[in-house]
């Protein structure tokens, strides 16, 4: 295949801000890592956009829009649209004690301020490790 268009992981590493060990360790045994397209010294070589494609929707969490005012009160239902973040994973995490209390609660319904959503998902992983059934193990 065509050099220039694949990337070695030592690249991927470097593209994605990540350690070499975690592209070779854990994304490259993903199940929907794809395939390689040729080699390039000791290392396999993967069609750029193919890598680009997976990592964006697996491990990299894409910017929050920036509309909408800091004091903005927002609802669970809201957080998820404007998150991308599954209503579970945001039932979880404040069951678990990892968002805040509410800025608000108006008739039993909680409310965050857009700014203390923006501080909560800025201290969240931007990635998912990689569960024991997807390594195989």
């Amino acid at each position: 295949m065509v050099s220039g268009k694949g990337l070695i992981p030592p690249e991927i590493a470097e593209r994605y801000g990540r350690s070499l060990e975690t592209v070779r360790d854990t994304w490259r045994k993903h199940p929907d890592w794809p395939a390689p397209i040729g080699r390039r010294g000791r290392w396999a070589e993967y069609d750029a956009a193919a890598v680009d494609q997976l990592v964006r929707r697996l491990w990299v969490r894409p910017e929050l829009p920036s509309e909408g005012n800091p004091d903005d009160l927002l609802t669970i239902n809201e957080i998820v649209e404007y998150t991308g973040l599954a209503r579970g994973t945001i039932d979880a995490d404040i069951s678990r004690g990892r968002w805040r209390e509410p800025d608000e609660v108006e008739y039993g319904v909680k409310r965050w301020r857009r700014s203390t959503v923006d501080d909560v998902m800025s201290k969240r992983r931007g990635y998912r490790r990689a569960r024991k059934d997807e390594q195989g193990g």
